[in-house]
């Protein structure tokens, strides 16, 4: 029997590239998010890999929806060896005397809340077989802060005091967790934080090579192929062009 992996926010980027490298590795995938075309297109191209994939298609900032996508799976598909928590997004670049309230929410209710939402589910079964591995997709933001990336940045904190936190209060149930905190990769993320306009975007990559969504999948593919007794706790990899959230150098 295959072992199962569920990866949150699997419609693109970082998620749908960690979804193509576990099948590689032969894990059954259940992949979530809100777009379901996507989610049905992704399925598609992986199950002739030979693995069974399963799309759930709901947003996990709603609890309730959450729990009942959660309830909706077989019981056998229940058993998470390992769990992605990629889902996450920046909205709005402004600063914060000028923020925009329903961005701040909205970063906080998937970075943080929807985080939470889908790991309190998954917990009880890691700890009744005393084994799994709980990844959590963080950012360079999670430990550095930059000029109007407050809020954004905020939530990236909380995901690393919950990633260490995690990692404390398993410890006594053989549960791994980790975290990957990477620095500019060039996936949606742009686009979602200036909220479609894509010459915004395109400016934050302009003059470097940034990661792209594969480089970081690379990463999770270490940390996920390490023995028993290993555990990556955090993982933080940045392009060559880029020192810091703050640092980076641009060819002129």
């Amino acid at each position: 029997m295959l072992p199962t992996a569920l990866i949150t926010g699997a419609t693109s980027g970082i998620g749908r590239e960690t979804a193509k490298m576990l099948a590689d590795l032969k894990y059954n995938l259940i992949i979530t998010g809100r777009r379901l075309v996507r989610l049905e297109m992704l399925k598609k191209e992986l199950e002739p890999t030979g693995v069974e994939v399963t799309p759930l298609n709901f947003d996990i900032r709603d609890r309730s929806a959450t729990i009942k996508a959660w309830e909706s799976l077989p019981e056998n598909l229940q058993t998470i060896d390992i769990l992605i928590n990629n889902a996450g997004l920046a909205a709005g670049a402004d600063p914060i005397q000028t923020g925009n309230e329903e961005d701040w929410d909205r970063m906080f209710d998937t970075n943080v809340k929807g985080l939470l939402n889908i790991t309190k589910l998954i917990i009880p079964g890691m700890i009744k077989r005393k084994k799994g591995h709980i990844i959590n997709i963080s950012s360079i933001a999670g430990s550095e802060v930059y000029a109007n990336g407050n809020v954004y940045c905020a939530s990236k904190h909380a995901v690393q005091a919950l990633t260490k936190g995690m990692r404390i209060d398993l410890l006594p149930h053989n549960i791994k967790v980790s975290s990957v905190s990477p620095g500019m990769v060039e996936t949606e993320f742009s686009i979602v934080r200036y909220h479609g306009d894509t010459k915004a975007a395109d400016k934050v990559y302009q003059g470097l090579i940034p990661l792209n969504a594969l480089d970081v999948a690379e990463a999770i593919r270490f940390m996920v192929t390490r023995p028993d007794h290993v555990n990556v706790n955090d993982l933080q990899l940045m392009p060559t062009a880029q020192a810091s959230a703050i640092y980076n150098h641009r060819a002129q």
